[in-house]
């Protein structure tokens, strides 16, 4: 089903005007270096740098030289084996209920989203690269129609157990590869545990993935010419946002498990939490952290009278992107790709127009309804 929007313009004109005078507040200057050395010594080591460019190998200097039979993660900008960075990852839904808690298995996501479905609950989903030690990951519920259009940015196998009727078509798409627990591979990639209750009993493994892949006969490595979603920044930097905002504290104001992030000086992550408390993986029995939070605000609507909702996963809109403890405002963009346009990144941007560059590792993005930009909280 293709829905067509018309974007709240005036709340996004508003939203973008007020971050703009609080992400703009000011601008770090560089410092020139000057040399203090005399003309004949400074002729002598200009020379000597010289011979040095000559016979000095074209990476000795590169950031991002990597051993060899490694590379850079789309998801995370690591290095990875690539083996590990060139497979498609897999986007597993996650069931986000209080009686599910506490997952299994998403701490070895590299990235992870949060949307609103019906009801005001929230699932999520967990973008997997390395997951081949893992035998227990979830528990696993039904698709929405806009979680599928968030895995096809990654090129990723989407899993899920069931979906909405507004999803059918969809998935139905060759473009789309998907696992589906109520489908040709249910009983090869999914199974059911008896420590909980059905529907919070469902789970995938490494074993289970791979034999789903191969039974339906999906692509393994990325298409030529993928190129990730994300920028990262160099292996040897660090971004700040020093100029940004304070980004110590995040509520997204969801309704029901009224999450929040802490920024833990400590580790330079931000903690997640949930219910209450810190939100756990089952399987290290650790609190979830991340490098990046990004709040991405969508325009969205009501379906029908059951509460089932649709995001606008192509118009674009505001961000708010958090690292170490600051906040910089921009924007969010579809990128237009000839061939498929569902299968084209979301890419986000500063207020200059600048693609943002963030930090390597793990990253959290919360979907938000437009409509509740004032009411997410970050200080």
């Amino acid at each position: 089903m293709k829905i067509f929007w018309k974007t709240r313009g005036k709340l996004i004109v508003l939203a973008m005007t007020c971050m703009m005078v609080m992400a703009l507040t000011g601008c770090g200057n560089k410092e020139a270096e000057e040399s203090t050395q005399d003309p004949e010594t400074q002729t002598d080591q200009t020379a000597a740098d010289s011979t040095e460019e000559e016979v000095s190998d074209d990476t000795a200097d590169d950031p991002n030289a990597l051993e060899e039979g490694q590379m850079r993660s789309y998801l995370s900008g690591l290095p990875v084996d690539e083996k590990i960075g060139n497979r498609r990852p897999v986007a597993i839904m996650l069931n986000n209920l209080e009686a599910a808690q506490p997952m299994s298995g998403i701490s070895y996501a590299d990235v992870v989203y949060e949307y609103v479905v019906e009801g005001a609950i929230t699932r999520l989903l967990g973008v997997f690269e390395n997951y081949d030690s893992l035998d227990k990951i979830g528990s696993i519920r039904s698709c929405r129609e806009y979680f599928v259009y968030t895995a096809l940015e990654f090129d990723a196998i989407y899993m899920h157990f069931g979906q909405a009727a507004y999803a059918v078509d969809l998935l139905d798409q060759d473009y789309v590869d998907n696992l589906n627990g109520l489908g040709e591979a249910g009983d090869t990639s999914f199974y059911r545990t008896t420590d909980r209750q059905a529907p919070h009993n469902v789970y995938t493994s490494a074993a289970g993935i791979e034999a789903g892949i191969k039974k339906l006969g999906y692509r393994e490595d990325h298409y030529d010419g993928y190129k990730g979603k994300f920028k990262f920044c160099d292996l040897d930097k660090e971004v700040t946002n020093e100029d940004g905002l304070s980004a110590t504290h995040i509520e997204p104001n969801y309704k029901i498990n009224k999450p929040w992030f802490d920024y833990n000086e400590e580790t330079g992550k931000y903690d997640r939490y949930q219910y209450g408390g810190p939100q756990i993986d089952d399987l290290t029995g650790e609190q979830i952290s991340y490098d990046n939070v990004i709040l991405q605000y969508n325009n969205w609507v009501q379906l029908d009278a059951k509460d089932y909702l649709a995001f606008d996963c192509h118009s674009g809109g505001v961000i708010q992107y958090c690292t170490k403890g600051k906040m910089i405002a921009g924007i969010w963009q579809r990128e237009i790709n000839e061939d498929n346009y569902d299968m084209s990144a979301i890419r986000y941007y500063d207020l200059d127009g600048n693609e943002i560059e963030i930090n390597n590792g793990k990253t959290f993005i919360c979907v938000v309804q437009d409509t509740e930009i004032e009411n997410v909280v970050i200080e």
